[in-house]
Parts: C-alpha cells; structure tokens; sequence
C-alpha cells in the first residue's frame, strides 16, 4: 500500500532545483581559487627565472623579461591572461615583476596574479 502525506508532492523536485545550483557554484568557487593559486604560483617562478636571467655578469634587462616570456609561455599559458613583465637593472641589483590575471571558470570574477623577484647583479673581480 501506498500512502502519501497531503502537500509533499513535489518537494524533491523543489528542493533539487534550489540546490543543484549552488553546489555547482560552491565546486566552482573552489576550482576558481585552485587555478588562482597555481597561476600566482607561476608568475612568483617567471619572476624568479627573469631575475636569475638578468642578474649575472653582462647581461641586461631585455634578457631577463625574454626569460620570464619564454617562461610563462611555457608553463603559464592557459592560465595567465595579459600577464605584463617589468624587469629592471643597473649596478647593483636586478628587479623582476610579473603582473596577470588568473583566468576565470565563474563569469565576473578577475583574480590578479603578481610576482616579484629582486636579486644583487653578480660582479666578478680580478684576483689580487
């Protein structure tokens, strides 16, 4: 025998379609902060590639953001949107910054990436 309780036809529909959406949104938001993290994580490594670049002996800043390009070419691609490299050099440090955006799997959100690595310039001296 089949019984039903008057008024709870239909409440597993409802209560699915009120829920289904915000556990997509709650699994989105967190492979929105995984992806972010993991692109802040590049952009702290092409910094630090860029530095190493342009710190030694006789080398210049242009070496030093192609190293943090190729970088980021290489491992940061599909997950760094506009990602924008300032690097600078003179006698005794090396500076490299590396700005983007995280890209986005929730319409609206725009994470920003930065990293940044500063590093003396290598000077070789004779011997006494």
């Amino acid at each position: 025998m089949r019984r039903r309780l008057h008024g709870e036809e239909g409440d597993a529909v409802t209560e699915t379609v009120i829920l289904v959406p915000v556990l997509l949104l709650l699994i989105m938001t967190v492979v929105q902060f995984g992806l972010w993290y993991h692109a802040e994580h590049v952009v702290q490594a092409a910094a630090q590639e860029g530095v190493r670049a342009a710190r030694t002996e006789g080398s210049t800043s242009d070496e030093g953001k192609a190293r943090a390009e190729l970088f980021l070419a290489a491992t940061g691609a599909s997950i760094i949107d506009q990602p924008e490299i300032v690097v600078t050099r003179d006698a005794q440090q090396a500076s490299v910054r590396v700005t983007g955006t995280a890209v986005s799997v929730i319409p609206g959100v725009h994470l920003d990436v930065h990293g940044e690595a500063v590093s003396p310039t290598e000077e070789f001296q004779a011997d006494r």
